[in-house]
C-alpha cells in the first residue's frame, strides 16, 4: 500500500512539473527567437525491502529544441533574424556574455544598442554606442551603420559589427532567463559565416497545436495518478473496517 501511494504521488509530482514546462513553452509561442524546453522521463527503482518490482518516473529537462523558427517580415530596420545557425551575443545584468536568437533591437536612453528586454547587444569590440538622431541599418554580415537625419544617404558611418557566434550546440546550456551560455563559463568566438536577414524576426519554434495536445495528455495522466491515490485511500479504509470487525 505504501509503495502504491509513493509511486502515485511521485508520478503526480513529476507530471505537474512537466505541465509547468509545457505551459511555459505554450506561453512563449509568440516570443521572437524562443527555443522550446524539452522534457523527458527517466525510470528510477523504488528502494525498500523485498524484490525490486516497482519503479517510478523522474522528470528531467535535458535541454532545449534548437530548431530554427520561421522568419517573419516586419519591415523594421532594427529587427534582424539569423538565417541558419548562429546566435547574437548580449551582455547580461551581471556583466557576463550570453546568447540569444531574438534580434528585436532598440536604442536605449543612454544611446546603447540593446535588446527589446534591455540587455546590451555586444559588438566585436563591446557595446555599440549610437549617436542621437541617427537612422540605423544592419547589414546581413552584422555591420551596424548610421545616417544622420537630414543628411544624404551616401553619408554613412559604420558604428561597429554585431558579435555573431555559432558555438557547438552540445556545449550550450539554456538558463532560466531564456538565454544560452557556453557550458563551463567560456565565451564563443566570432563566426564570420553567420548571416542575417534585415527587417525580419525569427519566430518561436513552439508548435502551439502539438503543445496544447501535450497539455491535455499530461492533464489526463495527472488525473490518473490522483485516482490511484484515491483508490489507495479507499483500500486502506476497507482494510481498517475488516480489522475492526475481526479484532
Amino acid at each position: 500500500m505504501d509503495r502504491m501511494i509513493y509511486v502515485a504521488m511521485a508520478g503526480a509530482s513529476q507530471l505537474f512539473h512537466q505541465q509547468s514546462v509545457v505551459a511555459h513553452n505554450l506561453a512563449n509561442a509568440g516570443t521572437a527567437g524562443y527555443k522550446a524546453d524539452t522534457t523527458a522521463f527517466r525510470v528510477a527503482p523504488v528502494a525498500g525491502p523485498g524484490l525490486a518490482t516497482r519503479a517510478y518516473a523522474v522528470e528531467t529537462t535535458p535541454g532545449a529544441d534548437l530548431t530554427a523558427g520561421s522568419i517573419q517580415k516586419t519591415g523594421r530596420e532594427l529587427d534582424v533574424a539569423i538565417q541558419g545557425d548562429g546566435f547574437f551575443a548580449v551582455q547580461t545584468v551581471d556583466g557576463n556574455e550570453a546568447y540569444t536568437r531574438n534580434g528585436s533591437f532598440q536604442v536605449s536612453a543612454d544611446g546603447v544598442l540593446t535588446t527589446s528586454s534591455g540587455l546590451t547587444v555586444l559588438g566585436d569590440g563591446g557595446p555599440i554606442s549610437v549617436p542621437p538622431d541617427s537612422n540605423l541599418t544592419i547589414a546581413k554580415d552584422g555591420t551596424v551603420s548610421l545616417t544622420t537625419f537630414g543628411q544624404s544617404a551616401a553619408n554613412v558611418t559604420v558604428l561597429g559589427r554585431l558579435k555573431l557566434v555559432n558555438p557547438d550546440k552540445a556545449s550550450l546550456v539554456k538558463g532560466a532567463d531564456g538565454l544560452f551560455r557556453v557550458n563551463g563559463g567560456d565565451t564563443a568566438d566570432v563566426d564570420e559565416t553567420v548571416t542575417l536577414v534585415s527587417g525580419s524576426l525569427e519566430g518561436s519554434n513552439v508548435n502551439a497545436v502539438s503543445t496544447m495536445i501535450d497539455m491535455i495528455s499530461l492533464a489526463r495522466q495527472f488525473d490518473l495518478s490522483m485516482r490511484l491515490l484515491q483508490n489507495a485511500e479507499t483500500d486502506a479504509q476497507r482494510a481498517d473496517a475488516l480489522l475492526a470487525i475481526n479484532p
